[in-house]
């Protein structure tokens, strides 16, 4: 099944107006997802963030996707993400916890992540990540396939339109696909690394804007 109706990125203007009010205490309600739901591989189709780099990574980066699997506690994932960069694959490891419809990561960073409105086989995901005094937000788009309906888009892109988010880059469908047997690195360290980088923080705001204005 394709995804129907939630989004996380780019594509079609809404009417060139941000959504009501009543509307986006619809499309940005978080909802409950089950354990069973979402495990497995989820191919990202595209989002919105205001991490330093993201729009940059957002534009450079062909493809990626997310397994989540089940460890030996009751409410501990293994999630391991891997993406194409520059031709380039790599992957990253770390353990979640997710328990009431809510993923967790409290050291050495905190990360929480909620779900928003969806169909079946498609996953939106809205992020708060706290890192020292500095707070960011992400709304990723997922699916079980590699297109999205208008009408998912559509909806992704309201949802950031209410969120008060920059309008999400969507990555080509016609990408090529990492394969799944690639080592993962540990995932914690590397991504507390480059949050806790200032001076890079300076540096990757400035190429997102570059890329923003180059690029679109």
């Amino acid at each position: 099944m394709k995804c129907v109706a939630v989004g996380v990125l780019l594509s079609l203007l809404a009417l060139g107006r941000p959504a009501p009010l009543s509307d986006c205490d619809t499309v940005v309600k978080p909802i409950a997802i089950s354990r069973e739901y979402i495990l497995g591989k989820w191919l990202y189709i595209g989002g919105s963030s205001d991490l330093p780099g993201s729009r940059s990574l957002g534009h450079l980066m062909s493809s990626a996707w997310v397994h989540l699997a089940e460890t030996s506690q009751s409410n501990a994932l293994t999630l391991t993400q891997t993406q194409r960069l520059y031709s380039k694959c790599t992957s990253l490891a770390y353990n979640v916890t997710f328990e009431n419809s809510i993923m967790l990561i409290e050291q050495p960073f905190y990360l929480k992540e909620v779900y928003l409105t969806t169909e079946p086989d498609c996953l939106v995901a809205y992020e708060e990540i706290i890192s020292g005094r500095d707070t960011f937000t992400s709304l990723l788009m997922f699916s079980r396939t590699k297109n999205a309906s208008p009408a998912a888009l559509e909806m992704l892109k309201r949802q950031a339109e209410c969120l008060g988010m920059t309008p999400p880059i969507i990555v080509d469908p016609n990408y090529e696909m990492c394969p799944d047997d690639i080592q993962p690195s540990e995932g914690l360290s590397a991504l507390n690394s480059l949050l806790e980088a200032k001076m890079g923080h300076r540096v990757a705001r400035v190429l997102d804007y570059l890329f923003d204005m180059f690029v679109n």
